[in-house]
């Protein structure tokens, strides 16, 4: 962390606090100077700022994060003033900025430590994703609010949650339909019918030579000629999507699986073969444990896969609930807050299955190298 480029951020923060209390707020709305209670902690937010700028290390790190909340509390409260929501003037506008440079500095200097206990290590590590993304939903939300954007177009991260809470059980039926039923069962189905096939790939050399080819072809198609086509097949409920799951997560196991397979080395082999180890003990014992980085990678890439195979099939047919179907038929509708709510259920159920595939990962492979420290 360059000191002079943090105290740079931190006074450009300070001196657009300064601006925001005499420029207009917005169209006929009262300057920030006149509004009893906000100028007071707009000039507590210039002090924090301020000592930041000072420091200029990590110190400024707890009085730049005030500042932070500080002042992006004092934006989300002005917009709630009709004359500032969706007609905001200079002055609003400096006090985001003043936010934004403020939490970027902050998420530099957190960034920047290297502290040797480990436990401080992981609250860092968690802190600066939580902060950054905190950023970006708190611009996205001023933004759109300040500039008055139609909630048709791109509602804001608030209109969303609300949507959100009001429809839980919509979601949950919704969760059920795409994710239990689709998504766990053709993941299971395509990356466990991909790994037998590759073990058996790896210890028949001609279907190795045969099948990574044809991964490869169907790995090209495209999804959305391929779900219309299981939908037909398997009908409208979950065993459709659970084949396009399954289609989508095969291929890549495959491959993995026989690049892991392979990678043991020549001296592991030829130790099992002094121990006369048959082909099941070596593949127990010695293919299988150097093959597990590759297929965790699998998994998680198929993680991902999974959830957007099943949604995308849901667009081709499917019963009356569904993460799909749900974006589908509520965009047609012009309910666009919905939209964005399922948006995020299926972007929290991927990132939770993909920390439980990486948690998984962590406890059987801790002796690889990677997760070493």
């Amino acid at each position: 962390m360059d000191p002079r480029k943090f105290r740079l951020g931190l006074l450009l923060a300070l001196a657009a606090m300064a601006l925001a209390f005499a420029a207009p707020l917005g169209h006929g709305a009262p300057a920030l100077l006149l509004r009893p209670g906000l100028w007071q902690a707009s000039t507590g937010a210039a002090v924090l700022f301020g000592l930041a700028a000072w420091f200029a290390d990590w110190r400024a790190i707890v009085p730049g994060l005030a500042g932070v909340i500080i002042t992006a509390s004092i934006s989300l409260l002005l917009l709630r003033d009709p004359g500032i929501a969706g007609a905001a003037a200079a002055g609003f506008w400096a006090i985001v900025v003043a936010a934004w440079l403020a939490a970027a500095m902050a998420v530099v200097a957190l960034a920047a430590q290297r502290p040797i206990r480990q436990e401080r290590r992981r609250l860092i590590n968690i802190a600066v994703p939580l902060l950054f993304g905190a950023t970006v939903f708190y611009l996205w939300e001023v933004a759109v609010r300040g500039f008055g954007v139609p909630a048709v177009l791109l509602p804001s991260p608030s209109a969303a949650a609300a949507r959100f809470a009001a429809s839980l059980p919509v979601l949950a039926g919704d969760f059920n339909q795409t994710f239990i039923r689709g998504v766990l069962i053709g993941y299971t189905i395509g990356c466990g019918s991909g790994l037998l096939v590759a073990i058996l790939a790896h210890r028949f050399e001609f279907l190795g030579r045969g099948l990574l080819p044809l991964g490869n072809f169907f790995s090209a198609l495209p999804l959305v000629g391929i779900a219309p086509i299981m939908v037909m097949w398997f009908g409208f409920d979950w065993p459709s999507k659970a084949a396009v799951v399954a289609l989508v997560t095969f291929f890549p196991m495959l491959v993995n699986a026989i690049a892991g397979l392979s990678a043991a080395g020549h001296i592991e082999r030829d130790l099992m073969r002094s121990y006369a180890a048959g082909p099941r003990q070596s593949l127990a014992k010695l293919y299988l444990p150097a093959a597990l980085p590759f297929i965790f990678n699998a998994l998680k890439i198929n993680a991902t896969l999974a959830l957007i195979g099943a949604i995308v099939a849901e667009f081709f047919g499917t019963p009356t609930q569904g993460i799909g179907f749900r974006i589908s038929t509520e965009a047609g509708r012009m309910a666009i807050d919905m939209v964005w709510a399922e948006i995020a259920l299926a972007a929290l159920a991927g990132m939770a299955f993909y920390g439980f595939v990486t948690l998984a990962e962590r406890a059987t492979t801790f002796w690889h190298p990677s997760y070493r420290t």
